[in-house]
């Protein structure tokens, strides 16, 4: 059995040759074999015209139900099912790229590249389905990283901003104190305050 899984995962290997065509955008292999992004999750044609993956994070399969079985998602821009991706699926790509990512530079055209859409097309999209615009998930989305970390670290204001994805600290703390009232410093003093006063 474990030989036949080699020979398998063989037949199905990112050869040379295959991974010319994916960045060639090559038509005449989507009938060949798919290809699947481990970071983003989605498989995509040979010829889907999305920005160039990280070769190390590629794997092929022999077909879309292939893909579909090792539970990734597929690419709204080339279809590669034959079937247009529902709005609420792909955004739930969209929120599940994000969330594995929020410590890296999001903008709406990161999302749109890495998310195979127009940027205009996913932020109505994201806006009508989430009722938040991608930016104030974005922004939503670190903030709760941050207040987490306030409560079980003792580490300094501005490191916890640059491991949230805010390398601007007066940003971050102008924006902490937008969403929830106080400034982070404040927050983390106020909650052990409280979690003093409510040990007997």
């Amino acid at each position: 059995m474990e030989r036949e899984n080699n020979v398998l995962d063989s037949k199905w290997a990112l050869t040379d040759e295959r991974w010319q065509a994916i960045l060639l955008n090559d038509a005449s292999y989507d009938d060949q074999f798919i290809y699947a992004v481990k970071t983003t999750g989605i498989f995509c044609k040979p010829s889907c015209k999305s920005k160039d993956p990280k070769k190390e994070n590629v794997r092929i399969f022999q077909n879309a139900q292939h893909a579909l079985s090792a539970q990734f998602r597929p690419c709204k821009r080339c279809k590669p099912t034959g079937q247009r991706l529902p709005d609420y699926d792909w955004v739930e790509q969209i929120t599940h790229f994000i969330e594995m990512n929020y410590r890296e530079k999001l903008t709406l055209d990161t999302l749109a590249d890495m998310c195979h859409g127009s940027p205009y097309h996913l932020h109505r999209t994201f806006k009508r389905i989430k009722g938040v615009t991608p930016v104030e998930y974005i922004q939503q989305w670190r903030i709760n990283q941050a207040i987490t970390a306030l409560l079980h670290s003792e580490e300094p204001i501005a490191a916890i901003a640059s491991s949230v994805g805010i390398p601007n600290t007066p940003y971050f703390i102008t924006l902490f104190r937008k969403m929830t009232g106080m400034t982070p410093a404040e927050f983390r003093l106020f909650n052990k305050r409280n979690g003093r006063a409510e040990t007997p």
